[in-house]
């Protein structure tokens, strides 16, 4: 080769995602099992017979849905058979700085409380059905907030790095809960139901309703803290601006802005409030459907889009 030739060295450093479609499921259930059982203290701490169903139903859906939200952290570990390790090695290894220790508690100790609760809810025990509500709301903000705190700690990462995070977590939780509280009263009330009076019906049908404006106001509140993120991360950093490129009109923006903000939030809300539609049971259970799916979407583009943009 002579000395004066030009070599050009081309090289690939690969960019890693650590967190895979699974993580993002782990969040989504977690973010269902909060939502409903939020609803269900709701409607048993308000003390009314007719909020009695919504008690139950929360009551189930809750632990079901935290038992498939760690079946997704088993599927993401390279040796899940070692995911004991995690609760006989904690007292020595504990960290009380990493959001990661505090998951394995909430995560031990949550289902546990809620369990508990729906058992004394169903036997129709008012006074502890009450007393473990209050121990469970807390528990169950934060199972799902704390997964915020994980990636509001990421600093390298512009879409996760803000404090936004931990409370759009938590009110995004809220919305898909209650589309699922929504459906599955929905169901009750149609399957369920038939040997019921038309009073009870009509009861009934005029809770599912109820719900379904306040799924309308959970979904406003949610594009709000949206639009508030969104907004940060446009006139923060280079990186960050990097990030809200892939959502607004970049790779990840058929996600972001057709399935979550379009699908999965204004057709809802439009849905909920029309008066044509808002008292429709097949309107409602079309509404809190595309609800799911957006929040499934949101929960997608937060946690594989913010990995997109390359470290420096």
């Amino acid at each position: 080769m002579d000395v004066g030739s030009q070599v050009t060295v081309l090289y690939n450093a690969p960019h890693l995602m650590p967190f895979q479609l699974p993580i993002a499921q782990y969040f989504y259930f977690t973010g269902l099992s909060a939502g409903s059982f939020v609803i269900s203290v709701i409607a048993v701490l308000g003390g009314k017979v007719e909020y009695k169903p919504l008690g139950r139903i929360g009551a189930i859906l809750a632990p079901l849905c935290l038992v498939l939200a760690p079946l997704n952290l088993l599927v993401d570990m390279t040796q899940p058979l070692r995911a004991w390790h995690l609760m006989t090695y904690l007292p020595g290894y504990v960290n009380f700085k990493s959001p990661i220790t505090y998951g394995v508690i909430l995560l031990t100790v949550y289902p546990i409380s809620a369990t508990i609760y729906a058992y004394f809810v169903y036997s129709n025990n008012h006074k502890m059905s009450k007393f473990f509500a209050i121990i469970g709301i807390p528990l169950a903000i934060a199972v799902h907030g704390y997964t915020g705190f994980i990636l509001a700690l990421g600093k390298g990462r512009a879409l996760w790095n803000t404090s936004l995070m931990p409370t759009l977590f938590i009110v995004s939780a809220m919305v898909s809960g209650i589309a699922l509280m929504i459906i599955m009263a929905i169901v009750r009330n149609v399957f369920l139901m038939k040997n019921a009076t038309a009073e009870e019906r009509q009861k009934d049908a005029k809770l599912i309703h109820g719900l379904g404006g306040f799924l309308g106001a959970a979904i406003i509140t949610d594009m709000f803290l949206l639009f508030n993120a969104v907004l940060v991360i446009l006139t923060s950093s280079k990186e960050a601006f990097e990030a809200a490129h892939l959502l607004l009109w970049g790779k990840f923006s058929m996600e972001f802005i057709g399935i979550e903000i379009v699908l999965g939030s204004l057709i809802p809300l439009f849905i909920v409030y029309y008066p044509k539609t808002k008292n429709s049971f097949k309107w409602l259970t079309f509404a809190s459907l595309l609800t799911m799916i957006g929040i499934f979407a949101m929960r997608f583009t937060v946690v594989v889009g913010g990995q997109s943009v390359p470290l420096h």
